[in-house]
């Protein structure tokens, strides 16, 4: 391997970045049908054709759902908002996406580390995405559609009294119940990322 490369790999390792490629709009849509029909209980009464119908529509939600694959969040349909007709996904991998771990909550919590600091934050990621952090409301309604971060922890959008005093919260599942826990907004941890929601 030329030194170029390696130099490449490592600023990519370094980085945290899912080196998976871009899919294309055929494959997405295979990948995203091909999960909504695996778990029919996240969606009940919601049909594949109209969703992709939105979909083939919104060329942006489209490469935000990309976005979303790539960081292994593997999106799925949890809702469907009958007072604007969009649907709504959540990242349903099993354990918090690994292409968006070991990140600060945002850029403040980023910048106020002196050492060690992490490549990026939670909040200009999901924002350069096109998606949203879920709140704590949605990470607790996505818990009841399954088991998720068993292992994980996944960072929740936070009020801004808590956060204005150096806190961010997260949320994980443990010994049946989903729990919410506070830290430093600066703080990162290898099994930490977090969770987007996106409405199409």
């Amino acid at each position: 391997m030329s030194e170029n490369k390696k130099e490449q790999t490592n600023m990519k390792q370094k980085k945290g970045i899912d080196n998976k490629k871009e899919l294309t709009l055929e494959e997405l849509l295979k990948i995203l049908k091909d999960r909504f029909e695996k778990n029919m209980n996240r969606h009940k009464g919601v049909e594949w054709a109209e969703v992709q119908a939105k979909l083939e529509a919104n060329t942006k939600k489209l490469w935000s759902l990309n976005e979303m694959e790539r960081t292994s969040g593997e999106p799925d349909v949890v809702g469907h908002d009958k007072e604007t007709g969009e649907y709504v996904f959540y990242d349903c991998s099993a354990e918090s996406p690994k292409g968006r771990r070991s990140v600060c909550y945002d850029r403040e919590g980023l910048e106020s580390r002196k050492e060690h600091k992490p490549e990026n934050n939670a909040i200009d990621m999901a924002a350069a995405m096109g998606i949203e952090l879920l709140t704590e409301e949605q990470y607790r309604a996505l818990q009841k559609l399954g088991n998720f971060d068993l292992k994980t922890s996944s960072w929740v959008q936070t009020p801004s009294n808590i956060r204005e005093l150096g806190g961010a919260l997260f949320c994980d599942r443990r010994f049946g119940h989903v729990f919410l826990y506070h830290n430093g907004a600066s703080s990162y941890y290898a099994a930490r990322g977090f969770r987007g929601s996106l409405r199409v």
